[in-house]
């Protein structure tokens, strides 16, 4: 009984240091025809972000991720989206030549130590803006995109490993879905 409380307990904790960001949602996706042909995608973040590679439950940083090895993590997101955006193209083929952006605002992955004990929520938070490809006028301004992806913990989170659905394959595939969601 006393280990079911305990972990109860810690998946409160985690998820109230969540709570904030997590309860962000989307800008309204405007509505319109679309039928765009993806050019041209660009990957940029703020400049102020913070970068943690604490091991705590939920570190306070803007950057937090562990699906790759250390290194510079924003790049490292970066080569997620455009792996994202260039999986799109094939369904993006559309009239409209157009040219997305993407700035990363937020991207919170959890901790290993998070990861192979309660799990968390993988909560990414981003600009979108397409463009005219032609003219480079704008066609959907800026608006805030916020997903948010199950991670599972503990043994699951071990078995999805075991099963080749690493960090990186999963948050790739949320990516994917997430920017065909906002551009089709």
């Amino acid at each position: 009984m006393h280990r079911r409380t305990f972990f109860s307990a810690a998946l409160l904790l985690g998820l109230a240091g969540c709570g904030v960001p997590l309860t962000q949602r989307s800008a309204p996706r405007p509505v319109m025809a679309r039928s765009y042909d993806l050019r041209v995608f660009r990957f940029q973040a703020l400049p102020d972000l913070t970068v943690s590679e604490s091991e705590s439950l939920y570190p306070t940083a803007d950057i937090v991720w562990r699906g790759d090895p250390s290194g510079p993590r924003i790049t490292q997101i970066g080569d997620m989206f455009e792996e994202a955006a260039d999986r799109s193209r094939g369904v993006l083929s559309g009239r409209t030549p157009v040219d997305v952006e993407v700035t990363l605002v937020r991207f919170h992955g959890v901790t290993n130590r998070t990861r192979y004990s309660v799990g968390g929520v993988y909560n990414v938070v981003f600009d979108l803006t397409v463009r005219d490809a032609s003219t480079g006028a704008v066609i959907e301004p800026p608006r805030r995109i916020v997903g948010n992806l199950d991670a599972p913990g503990g043994e699951e989170a071990v078995r999805l490993e075991e099963r080749g659905q690493t960090e990186r394959v999963r948050v790739t595939d949320f990516l994917t879905s997430l920017l065909r969601a906002q551009l089709v």
